[in-house]
């Protein structure tokens, strides 16, 4: 198969001069990860979903100098992205995603976009699709953060490892999901337009009558479990490959956790289907 065969078009844009607002809003809208930047009919940029997650950090500088609906999006764009042609191979589109650690790349033909690959077609895939091997066999250990971890240490480690974060409770036993989504579409801004920040004196039961956690934490901006996913989609060790797939397909995820009744065995995430596209 080509690019040609699995890309998405017509591919939604925006301009430099555009907002990171105005992008981000496009992205909710449209429940895509990315819009390409066109300058004058020509491809500037991308900008991702990643973009936008990696910057709210309360130290990070522009979100202190001006809120979202004043940055332009040529300030956090990826200027020159890769790109293929109509012809390239997705087995080679697969493994380029993987060794650039990108999600998107733009399909131009003589100059012109026609359309965009991503993870999320090549999930799609008659090739990614057929993969027959229990899902046990490409599953990787999660890596794991507290329900009450700060913004800050969450995007650390989302940015330094590019890895999904499955957030556990005292016992360890699973209690939600973060990705670049999460933080990427959270609502964020406080009053002023900022990171909002706040005193933790006492963290929330984990349960109905369950007993309370005490822990001082003095000015953290949101954390673990305000911006993760719950319910996690779930699936046994011996679930196929194929049916992880489209789970994630019909649940327009990127990511399986899998379990053992209240264990947490380990994930299966669209870059491990890739890897085997890829081969």
């Amino acid at each position: 198969m080509k690019a040609e065969d699995v890309m998405s078009s017509p591919v939604r844009v925006v301009s430099p001069e555009d907002t990171v607002a105005y992008a981000r809003n496009q992205m909710i809208k449209h429940r895509i990860s990315r819009v390409l930047v066109m300058d004058s009919g020509k491809l500037a940029g991308i900008f991702t979903k990643k973009d936008i997650a990696y910057r709210l950090r309360q130290t990070e500088p522009i979100w202190r100098r001006r809120p979202i609906d004043r940055i332009p999006v040529s300030v956090l764009m990826t200027p020159e992205p890769v790109a293929v042609g109509p012809d390239t191979p997705m087995r080679e589109i697969a493994a380029l995603m993987l060794d650039r650690s990108i999600s998107g790349i733009p399909v131009v033909n003589d100059g012109e976009v026609i359309g965009i690959v991503t993870k999320s077609d090549i999930l799609r895939s008659a090739a990614a699709r057929s993969l027959t091997e229990p899902i046990s066999a490409l599953m990787e250990n999660p890596v794991t953060v507290s329900r009450y971890h700060s913004l800050d240490h969450i995007i650390d480690l989302l940015s330094e490892r590019d890895e999904k974060l499955i957030v556990a409770n005292n016992d360890g036993t699973l209690a939600g999901i973060i990705t670049e989504t999460n933080l990427a579409f959270f609502i964020y801004r406080n009053e002023s337009g900022g990171i909002p920040e706040r005193d933790i004196k006492m963290l929330r039961k984990e349960a109905s009558g369950g007993r309370k956690a005490y822990r001082y934490v003095q000015e953290v901006s949101t954390v673990a479990e305000d911006v993760m996913t719950h319910p996690v989609l779930t699936a046994p060790p011996e679930t196929s490959t194929a049916d992880a797939v489209q789970m994630m397909i019909d649940r327009r995820i990127n990511s399986v956790v899998i379990v053992r009744g209240p264990e947490v065995l380990g994930i299966v995430k669209r870059d491990n289907i890739l890897q085997e596209v890829a081969k």
